[in-house]
């Protein structure tokens, strides 16, 4: 089942207690230096259900999960690992949260479908296909 969202309504968002802290700050700290990317993690993390770590559902990305997505615009399947900045690495598929990608995903469960605006200003929009965490 996908659950599609039109352009007024976003996917519903999901994030532990413990990295939300952590989101918050880093998005802070990095809004000189990307304030685009860091608008759209402040905006996601903003809209954000807060869960316990030990009752977050099993389906819903979070930091360090395995995520597999589809880009709709092309069909195009991805698997990534959605990763702090530091440890981002785009040949070993380690994607930064602090990315318009990576902050599109962060919080999403399979299923969901989320619009993202590329670096260079495309609106696309992709779904969630599956996650390991």
């Amino acid at each position: 089942m996908t659950i599609k969202f039109n352009s007024f309504s976003e996917p519903p968002v999901i994030i532990n207690e413990a990295d939300y802290e952590r989101l918050h700050n880093m998005a802070n700290f990095f809004m000189e230096r990307n304030p685009a990317a860091s608008e759209r993690l402040l905006e996601e993390i903003g809209r954000a259900d807060i869960k316990d770590p030990h009752n977050m559902p099993s389906n819903v990305v979070m930091m360090d999960s395995k995520v597999t997505y589809r880009d709709d615009t092309t069909g195009k399947k991805q698997t990534v690992f959605l990763v702090w900045p530091s440890e981002a690495d785009i040949e070993k598929k380690r994607i930064s949260v602090l990315t318009p990608i990576g902050a599109a995903l962060i919080g999403l469960s399979e299923g969901a479908s989320i619009e993202w605006e590329t670096n260079n200003g495309q609106i696309r929009q992709l779904t969630i296909l599956k996650v390991k965490n």
